[in-house]
């Protein structure tokens, strides 16, 4: 059959700038030690996945999410002792609640601004969402650039910045009074500042004590990190009035039946997750440690629950991990201030070991 090159391919309806892009890359982990997407190594204890799998098997799964959705808010209000007059919007996964203020806030001529390197998906949902994206670069040593943000900020006057607390994939907390000039100045320019909190349970500090003193000020936080990555469960607080027309734009239902009772179930016992990340805090200090006394290797401090390293060959490195069976994230293409830099999910104990074994092996 003789194809008629007049009509135009499915492909072509497809926005142009799309066709270029490149999805977001997930390792093929089979068979690994999974190292390279920050997520909490350890799984609930048998006698928790028993009752958790009664509470599941229970649910209503021929029904639409109901007011169950309202219990799970009230309990991650009270988990992250959010002020009052502020109120709370869940999304699924950080990813969706990213999406939905680009999309909230897509009005002609606006834009997004962030300090680069940093989350993939701020510029990601700029871009899908027809906004221009502001990379602001870091120092040298990962930290804020307060002037060139400031000067950025004056120039394309964002609707939104984010301020990763702390930062992925550098792992740092920024200075507080850099951040503070930094939210005063957007402030001045009617935009908002979006707190992106994902490694709170292992930083030192958090925005939460702070953010009622601005209103123009959101925080963003995942349970991914808490320990429930495979539930996609991402929850952003703000001022009543501002986040009632975020909500907007939030599809009905968007969170499962099956995602709020995990999180709810989770936020029960969220003593054994408590435990959890006390133990990957230990751990990070003695990979700190440990990787401060490898020979031609640099590490940055975190506050979170990765670590970045450059190393003299990151390709090198990289592919003799992997060959070892450990799989661990290669970010220096993601921007020229992370030449040869590596990135570490930190593990279980015995995972560290592993890591840090062929780590060594592989430089």
């Amino acid at each position: 059959m003789k194809i008629d090159t007049r009509i135009p391919t499915p492909a072509a309806r497809i926005r142009q700038d799309i066709q270029s892009m490149h999805a977001y890359a997930v390792q093929d982990s089979a068979g690994m030690v999974k190292l390279d997407a920050m997520e909490n190594p350890h799984r609930l204890p048998p006698e928790l996945q028993a009752l958790l799998g009664q509470r599941l098997g229970a649910l209503a799964l021929n029904r639409y999410p109901d007011g169950r959705v309202n219990d799970l808010r009230q309990a991650l209000a009270d988990y992250a002792q959010m002020p009052d007059g502020f109120d709370i919007m869940l999304g699924n996964g950080s990813d969706e609640l990213i999406s939905l203020l680009a999309l909230a806030c897509d009005v002609p001529g606006a834009s997004i601004l962030s300090p680069l390197p940093g989350f993939v998906m701020y510029a990601m949902s700029a871009q899908l969402q027809g906004l221009k994206f502001i990379g602001v670069p870091l120092t040298a040593d990962f930290e804020l650039d307060e002037a060139a943000m400031l000067a950025a900020i004056a120039e394309h006057k964002p609707a939104i910045t984010y301020l990763a607390y702390p930062n992925n994939p550098t792992a740092n907390l920024w200075d507080d009074r850099a951040i503070e000039n930094i939210i005063r100045a957007v402030g001045q320019q009617g935009g908002l500042v979006v707190m992106d909190e994902a490694y709170q349970p292992f930083a030192s500090k958090s925005y939460i004590h702070r953010i009622a003193q601005h209103s123009h000020v959101l925080l963003m936080r995942t349970l991914s990190k808490f320990g429930l990555a495979g539930v996609r469960l991402g929850y952003m607080m703000g001022p009543k009035a501002l986040m009632a027309e975020i909500d907007k734009v939030r599809p009905p239902y968007n969170i499962s039946v099956l995602n709020c009772e995990c999180a709810l179930f989770a936020l029960e016992n969220q003593a054994v997750f408590k435990a959890q990340a006390l133990d990957l805090i230990g751990q990070r200090a003695m990979l700190l440690e440990a990787l401060g006394r490898l020979p031609g290797v640099k590490c940055w401090n975190s506050d979170a629950n990765m670590i970045l390293v450059r190393v003299p060959n990151a390709a090198q490195t990289f592919e003799g991990m992997k060959a070892q069976g450990v799989l661990v994230k290669n970010v220096s293409k993601m921007h020229s201030l992370l030449a040869n830099c590596l990135r570490l999910t930190i593990g279980t104990a015995d995972e560290n070991l592993l890591m840090l074994a062929a780590l060594e092996k592989s430089l």
